[in-house]
């Protein structure tokens, strides 16, 4: 597959979904940001890839919201890297985004369904 075609086949997330699967990847335990990105491209099959210009951002967003909360510990390999862990307020959160996301899919779906009678063309 070339980059070209790499790129057309991204997936660009809704506003706000990249912090709902982040909160998500979480319920699994603390990771770091690179863990994180890992976790999200091996469990989507390689389809959602996260690079670093959107995740930190999105780390520091959801810090702020108190939605997770993060301390300093060593790696495997014995770096010093920053562990992010979700909050019960992330939790809560993510239990409502859950419920949103799954009030869109059933929406999306409707409208690309199959009609039941071709649509009229008003005059």
């Amino acid at each position: 597959m070339t980059s070209a075609e790499t790129y057309q086949n991204r997936i660009e997330l809704l506003q706000g979904t990249l912090d709902m699967i982040v909160l998500q990847t979480l319920q699994w335990g603390p990771m770091h940001g690179y863990g994180i990105a890992q976790s999200i491209r091996l469990k989507s099959s390689e389809v959602l890839q996260v690079e670093t210009g959107s995740l930190y951002p999105a780390l520091h967003r959801l810090e702020r919201k108190r939605w997770v909360k993060s301390e300093w510990k060593l790696t495997e390999s014995r770096q010093r890297a920053k562990f992010y862990q979700i909050t019960r307020a992330g939790k809560q959160q993510l239990a409502a985004d859950h419920e949103r996301w799954q009030s869109m899919v059933h929406a999306i779906a409707a409208v690309m369904g199959p009609t039941t009678e071709p649509l009229k063309e008003q005059s």
